[in-house]
């Protein structure tokens, strides 16, 4: 066939069914990369598209069955933020307990919904929480050794704050060295943005310093 054809369709199972493999391997591996890089691999311009693709990431983030339950927690206009891959569900676990689960959200008002992913040999579930309510009804049933892909959106009547003085960002940047969220790329996944938020920032690489200014050969 010549031009372009529509992908074919795929049910969430086989979305997540795509990405369980990479989240075994890099578990199975001696040495684990650290949590931090394991942050944003939604985005195809960040450094995690060598762990896990990008794209069939996206797509999960993008099922109308994901979407559907984001909605019915944050309303019709929803925006996905990050991804992040726990190798082991209970580094996820002690992460919630230690209250760090929404500290460093950039978003005004502070609303969202995650979405759980486990990617153990066994099928599970898959679980949308309340960010507000995450705190008084915890977390569902996981195998705490199977590794697990956390999906994060707000919704589009709050702002993404990029402004690194922010106390949400200048405490993640202090606390996560790695992770710099003033830079990460946002998609409108339904509905409209009402809250002004940028969504150019992060669709553009930094230029390589090699592709600067050059001396002439002569």
């Amino acid at each position: 066939m010549r031009g372009s054809a529509a992908p074919a369709a795929r049910s969430l199972g086989e979305r997540i069914a795509a990405l369980h493999a990479a989240a075994r391997e890099l578990a199975q591996r001696p040495r684990r990369p650290r949590q931090e890089r394991l942050s944003g691999l939604h985005n195809p311009w960040g450094h995690g598209g060598a762990l896990v693709d990008p794209w069939l990431l996206l797509d999960l983030c993008e099922d109308p069955e994901v979407l559907d339950g984001v909605e019915a927690l944050i309303g019709p206009d929803i925006v996905l933020w990050d991804a992040e891959l726990y190798l082991e569900a209970a580094a996820y676990q002690r992460f919630v307990e230690e209250g760090r689960e929404g500290r460093y959200w950039p978003a005004l008002p502070l609303q969202g919904a995650l979405v759980l992913v486990p990617a153990g040999r066994s099928a599970q579930p898959v679980t949308c929480v309340d960010l507000a309510r995450m705190a008084q009804e915890g977390l569902p049933a996981l195998d705490p050794l199977s590794p697990l892909y956390v999906l994060r959106y707000m919704p589009a009547t709050s702002h993404f704050v990029r402004d690194g003085r922010a106390l949400a960002n200048w405490v993640a940047m202090e606390e996560q060295p790695l992770i710099n969220y003033t830079t990460r790329p946002l998609w409108l996944m339904r509905g409209e943005d009402r809250a002004g938020s940028d969504f150019v920032t992060g669709f553009s690489p930094s230029v390589p310093r090699w592709a600067g200014n050059q001396p002439k050969e002569n």
